[in-house]
């Protein structure tokens, strides 16, 4: 906890939440948060590597505890998947599968302790890197957005560019041309919606929970006392926040999948 016993707590909140960035031309839009881009990057060629590997080697008998777990994590978003999508389920199973791996993995880097983390990244950056992809808003704006181009995709490959069109000015009020501009404009505020909720919901749930952490590990660093309740709330908040992190990656899962299959239907 040298940085807890080094700053002030404003200071040693705002030094764990700063992002090592790299300005691309003269910055601004196009600074990226490089921590956020590794660790997503290495979450993603660890946690599916890791299933490849396990898939690659699957066999049809009696499977081995690697393949048992992978294939209980397929069988349960497919059944996810069945029970909200009802057409063929070819791409938006592995779509699922892989919002959900994914999301989980780096909602799962808030159990890992900042100062730790900090202490092994400091000669890469003087604030460390910043571990949990989901607490930085370009990635759920990113991962929700990804999502949105994929609905709006299907939506106008399966009713046709026409068809897309006259729902968005005949949805769902009527076609009364006098109800085209309310027709739109509800519609408008539907699609503006989704990808806002999508990320927000995540990111807020994530960034809310690092911070408590941060809170927690200050409270552990003033004294004998702060030390043993602070150990205890941060060990009670971490076995709450597994359930936090689960649920997050879930709820981020079942929207996709919702998404998706909004896209196919017809008001």
């Amino acid at each position: 906890m040298a940085a807890g016993a080094e700053m002030r707590p404003t200071e040693y909140i705002g030094h764990h939440l700063t992002f090592n960035t790299q300005a691309i031309g003269d910055g601004g839009f196009w600074t990226l948060n490089v921590d956020t881009i590794v660790t997503s990057v290495l979450l993603g060629v660890i946690g599916f590597g890791f299933m490849w590997l396990v898939v690659r080697g699957a066999t049809a008998g009696v499977p081995g505890k690697r393949q048992a777990f992978v294939e209980l994590i397929f069988d349960f978003v497919d059944e996810q998947v069945k029970g909200i999508f009802h057409g063929a389920r070819g791409f938006i199973t592995p779509l699922a599968l892989t919002v959900f791996v994914w999301v989980l993995l780096m909602n799962a880097m808030d159990f890992l302790p900042v100062d730790w983390v900090a202490l092994g990244t400091h000669h890469v950056n003087e604030h460390g890197f910043r571990i949990v992809p989901t607490a930085d808003v370009n990635t759920t704006f990113a991962l929700a957005l990804s999502v949105w181009m994929l609905m709006m995709y299907y939506t106008i490959k399966v009713k046709g560019l026409g068809g897309w069109i006259h729902e968005l000015f005949c949805a769902p009020f009527g076609s009364n041309p006098l109800l085209w501009v309310f027709n739109f404009l509800f519609n408008l505020v539907e699609y503006v919606s989704k990808p806002l909720s999508h990320s927000l919901r995540l990111f807020g749930n994530m960034y809310a929970g690092e911070i408590i952490f941060l809170l927690l590990w200050m409270m552990a660093a003033t004294s004998i006392a702060g030390t043993v309740f602070g150990s205890l709330l941060g060990l009670g908040w971490a076995i709450f926040h597994i359930l936090i992190v689960a649920l997050q990656a879930y709820i981020f899962m079942m929207l996709t999948i919702v998404y998706i299959s909004m896209a196919h239907e017809s008001h």
